[in-house]
């Protein structure tokens, strides 16, 4: 084997050694990877199938090197370009160890899609976004951190400049980190979702989307409201549509000239039209006669609706106050209106006299 170290024939030696881990690449291709691409197809996930993609082309590339790194062992290097071999073909190794990594972040987005999945279609893309490109970035970062420190370079001023670059982001973006935070709270405690009706001291409306940064709300006036993630955290939010039924409270004046027994039959009549609505919600009703106010005799009316739908409330509000009506006129009976009575004093012959007007 003493012809290996005459330098004539290193360079085709080393040159046959890169051939055939070239054609060690394509037989892993066609031989290996088409076995384990037939095995992991028969698996009910697509998990793996989506790995094995990710993993092939650093795989390939990996061979070439390799193979580069074998060839150039077979050749002499000069001393002052052996350190400089050595580093690019460590630089390699790292590179392709993290581009690897880098690729399977993208069928991680899969399996976050599943543990987001209850927060929305739209909310759980922008999650697994801001996850994956976060993680990205911190391959890449690790990644090129290690390629320098192979190099020679202090990759701690780099670390240190990384980390007055993020301080001043985070300054800048405090606004954003605080919306951030504010989504965290919203998906955590889940006060509303898309399609409630919501109050707030700020805006209320219909929620339309829910994202990272904002909320999107369409008041009744049809104006769509973006409204940031970290003001509704900190906002009171009432929440309409969680509401099991929906009150209606109404005061009726009945003017004095009805009588003891019209009014009972007036307020039993009003409780048995209650009881027998299909759309009033039967555990809570109060019908009463309360008050003799300055200008009618008051009956307290007290109950809730089935429905919580702000146009269907208003349509059984409407029958409800059509039927009372019509029981007040049924009982010969009058609603009463704000009246004042006035007396006048005259002199009719010398005398005093108070007429009523």
């Amino acid at each position: 084997m003493s012809f290996l170290n005459d330098p004539q024939y290193q360079l085709p030696i080393a040159l046959i050694i890169f051939i055939f881990f070239l054609l060690a690449r394509k037989l892993f291709r066609i031989i290996i990877f088409t076995f384990i691409s037939k095995l992991v197809t028969k698996t009910k996930t697509t998990f793996d199938d989506e790995l094995l993609h990710a993993v092939e082309k650093p795989t390939h590339f990996l061979f070439i090197v390799i193979g580069l790194q074998v060839a150039l062992g077979f050749i002499e290097i000069p001393e002052d370009l052996q350190a400089f071999v050595g580093h690019t073909i460590k630089s390699l190794f790292g590179f392709t160890i993290f581009w690897a990594i880098y690729n399977m972040l993208n069928p991680l987005s899969n399996v976050l899609h599943k543990i987001t999945a209850k927060f929305g279609k739209e909310l759980s893309d922008d999650i697994t976004n801001f996850i994956i490109k976060s993680l990205k970035f911190v391959v890449i970062s690790i990644g090129f951190a290690a390629i320098m420190n192979e190099w020679g370079y202090n990759i701690s001023g780099f670390l240190a400049s990384l980390g007055l670059v993020g301080m001043a982001l985070a300054l800048a973006a405090k606004d954003t980190a605080a919306n951030l935070f504010g989504s965290l709270v919203i998906f955590s405690d889940r006060p509303f979702k898309i399609g409630d009706w919501i109050y707030t001291p700020d805006v209320e409306g219909i929620v339309e989307r829910i994202g990272i940064r904002s909320t999107k709300i369409r008041t009744f006036a049809q104006a769509l409201v973006t409204v940031p993630n970290a003001v509704l955290a900190n906002s009171a939010i009432l929440n309409w549509s969680a509401m099991g039924k929906r009150r209606i409270k109404m005061q009726l004046g009945l003017t004095y000239s009805t009588t003891a027994l019209q009014m009972q039959t007036i307020v039993e009549e009003l409780r048995e039209m209650l009881l027998n609505h299909k759309e009033i919600h039967q555990e809570t009703i109060h019908i009463y006669f309360t008050d003799f106010n300055d200008s009618s005799l008051g009956i307290f009316c007290y109950f809730f609706t089935n429905t919580i739908n702000w146009g269907e409330y208003m349509k059984v509000r409407e029958d409800v106050n059509l039927k009372v009506m019509q029981l007040v006129e049924k009982n010969g009976a009058s609603f009463a209106f704000p009246s004042r009575s006035i007396y006048i004093e005259t002199d009719n012959e010398n005398s005093n006299t108070n007429q009523l007007i």
